[in-house]
């Protein structure tokens, strides 16, 4: 009993280590609608067994190296001991599913092969809600990526900026995508692109250019005079104004008043010549297109002789107006106080000297006096003096 225990486990055991020595193995498989898929069945130690590869169908296609199958599309690659290799061409979607490798062992042993069919999309196609927007408007851009497998995945840019997209899929794997933003007129000729990412094919996109329309910018540039605008000199003044479409209309006015009688205006061009100070005021130009209306304006300050003789360095024309610069008044304060303390210090030194150095004199009354006894005396020697007496010296600073 022992003995056939025995036996029967050593049997076992030995159809195990054949069964795992002879390994059969294969890959699953990818491939694009059209081209070639190449199904690997290999066996590691082969015994001899034999090899055959099955379709989905469980139809023979190659035993051994032999094709039972009459579909010619199936041709041989390689066949040995550890391999059969067949190749297929010409792949379409009703080629998908598993195929088999089959090997004949004891049991028999099966390794399975999953062809996917990748079917690229067609090129995208961009459609727009309207072809031109006007500037702050929304526009609603729609890209369509058709008949891909897997489905396609769609990106959008707008120049360097990405977008956020909403993306729709129906059964046919047709790919729609809608993108929604707000333009300005810098947007005007920047290019929106679809990007269709997809495993069978690379650098799939579609591009379209925004156009968008935009109110007028309008400046206002002196032509003449360079400088000040001073009586009697004459002024020019020039219109620029652009937008989309082009300004059709460009209008000047005097801003509460009236145009001076004898201006001239050509086209753009605002001529006024032999100025006075009756012409001061706020000039304005107004240019207009189907979008809107802008203007720009320029202040006009017309200068007296007198004015220009009391302080030319200090009168300076605007960029824009050609009015003065204010005086800084805090400024010249500052060096009138800055003066005026100096010259008390200045005294103040002075007074302490003097006071310092104060020299010592007397009156014609008071000579001799050191030498009298008595006041009598003293003016006696005041008037007529005496040889013996030092004469006193006095001394000015």
């Amino acid at each position: 009993f022992f003995f056939l225990l025995f036996f029967s486990l050593h049997i076992l055991l030995l159809s195990r280590h054949l069964f795992d020595s002879q390994n059969l193995a294969t890959d699953n498989v990818s491939v694009i609608e059209g081209e070639t898929a190449t199904i690997s069945c290999r066996v590691k130690n082969n015994d001899d067994s034999v090899i055959q590869l099955l379709n989905p169908n469980r139809q023979t296609i190659y035993f051994r190296d032999l094709r039972p199958l009459k579909d010619s599309r199936f041709q041989l690659v390689n066949f040995s001991d550890n391999e059969l290799r067949v190749s297929l061409s010409n792949v379409s979607l009703s080629d998908e599913g598993r195929y088999v490798c089959q090997l004949y062992t004891d049991p028999p042993q099966e390794a399975y092969a999953d062809i996917s069919v990748l079917v690229p999309p067609g090129s995208p196609i961009i459609e727009s809600r309207e072809d031109v927007v006007s500037e702050g408007n929304e526009t609603e851009l729609t890209c369509i990526s058709i008949g891909s497998k897997p489905a396609a995945s769609i990106r959008w840019m707008k120049g360097e900026d990405d977008l956020t997209v909403e993306e729709t899929y129906d059964r046919m794997f047709t790919v729609t995508s809608r993108v929604r933003f707000s333009v300005t007129k810098e947007d005007d000729g920047v290019p929106v692109d679809c990007i269709v990412d997809h495993p069978a094919v690379k650098d799939l996109l579609a591009q379209r250019h925004l156009e968008v329309l935009y109110k007028p910018e309008v400046k206002i540039v002196v032509t003449y005079p360079d400088g000040l605008t001073r009586e009697g000199d004459n002024l020019d003044l020039t219109c620029i104004a652009e937008g989309k479409p082009h300004p059709h209309q460009i209008n000047w006015l005097r801003v509460d008043e009236d145009v001076p009688p004898h201006a001239v205006v050509t086209g753009s061009d605002l001529y006024i010549e032999n100025l006075n100070k009756s012409y001061n005021g706020t000039y304005r130009c107004v240019a207009s297109n189907a979008v809107g209306e802008a203007y720009d304006d320029y202040v006009l300050h017309v200068y007296g002789t007198s004015q220009l003789t009391i302080a030319p360095d200090r009168w300076l024309p605007h960029a824009r107006d050609g009015a003065p610069q204010k005086i800084d008044h805090a400024v010249i304060g500052g060096v009138v106080a800055v003066v005026m303390f100096a010259i008390l210090c200045a005294l103040i030194v002075l007074g302490r000297y003097f006071a310092r150095h104060k020299g010592t004199y007397f009156t014609h009354e008071a000579k001799g006096a050191d030498d009298a006894a008595d006041a009598d005396t003293a003016i006696i020697n005041a008037e007529g003096g005496h040889n013996n007496t030092d004469e006193k010296k006095e001394y000015y600073i």
